[in-house]
């Protein structure tokens, strides 16, 4: 399990986070959604202790980060950043191979040969046909998927992701969010697609303005009204009876100008 108790982050004079919470239960899938500049990103390396926290704490396994090393948080969290800063020199393989090192050492590992990880986790993502090919050589879409098989070659306990549907065709991007519950114990993941994290996901969070302004199951939390203050939107939502939550947006009614009167004439 993953916590985050009133979390504050801010950069110089900028509050980034403010008293942020945030429980993401094993077993489960928790989604972190709200608009640009909301903190998102900001939250999930709040996660992994790769910013400062001026207040509040997070936990992992109900120890706290501040009290453990960034080996001991590495060899049991997994994250997926937006974008995977390619190595030329790497293939794909290797790039997926170097998720197991955080296994290496006492006590590390579950006994599965490292090639095997590497494949099973290339097989998940459908790369195994580019195994041996430079990143230099993927598209975008690709070197996402490379990042994710990565992370399940890790085999942590706990995986964060930040957008990981980013620049991913539309098979591609159901591959990803069908995979989702399956890659760790316990998931945390950002997502722009509101629908796609009602379906896939156990628990969202939505932010605004680095606050935590809704928090819940999607069912729950996906109100228009909500939705309709968090992204400056008209939302309208239809359930169906499958439990399937569908949203449409549209730009708010501009308030109406008057007219001004022709010239020579009375008001």
């Amino acid at each position: 399990m993953i916590r985050a108790h009133a979390v504050t982050v801010r950069a110089g004079r900028r509050l980034l986070l403010d008293t942020v919470d945030l429980d993401a239960p094993t077993g489960s899938v928790t989604g972190i959604v709200g608009p640009n500049g909301s903190g998102k990103t900001t939250l999930i390396r709040a996660l992994l202790r790769a910013v400062p926290i001026q207040e509040g704490r997070v936990e992992i396994d109900g120890q706290d980060v501040r009290h453990r090393s960034r080996r001991w948080i590495a060899q049991r969290v997994a994250s997926v950043a937006q974008r995977l800063d390619p190595d030329p020199a790497l293939t794909v393989a290797d790039e997926v191979a170097l998720g197991g090192l955080a296994q290496v050492g006492p006590g590390r590992g579950d006994g599965v040969d490292p090639d095997e990880r590497v494949a099973a986790a290339l097989d998940a993502v459908a790369l195994t046909h580019r195994a041996g090919d430079s990143l230099a050589a993927l598209s975008g879409g690709e070197l996402q998927r490379v990042g994710l098989a990565r992370a399940i070659a890790h085999g942590a306990d706990h995986v964060l992701l930040d957008e990981p549907t980013n620049h991913l065709d539309l098979r591609h991007r159901l591959e990803v969010l069908e995979l989702l519950p399956h890659i760790a114990p316990t998931v945390v993941v950002v997502l722009h697609d509101l629908e796609a994290a009602a379906r896939v996901c156990d628990h969202l969070v939505i932010l605004a303005a680095g606050r935590v302004v809704g928090s819940g199951p999607p069912a729950d939390v996906l109100r228009p009204a909500l939705l309709d203050s968090v992204y400056d939107v008209h939302t309208t939502r239809r359930d169906d009876p499958d439990g399937d939550i569908h949203l449409t947006f549209r730009l708010p009614a501009p308030p109406a100008v008057p007219l001004a009167p022709l010239e020579g004439t009375s008001p």
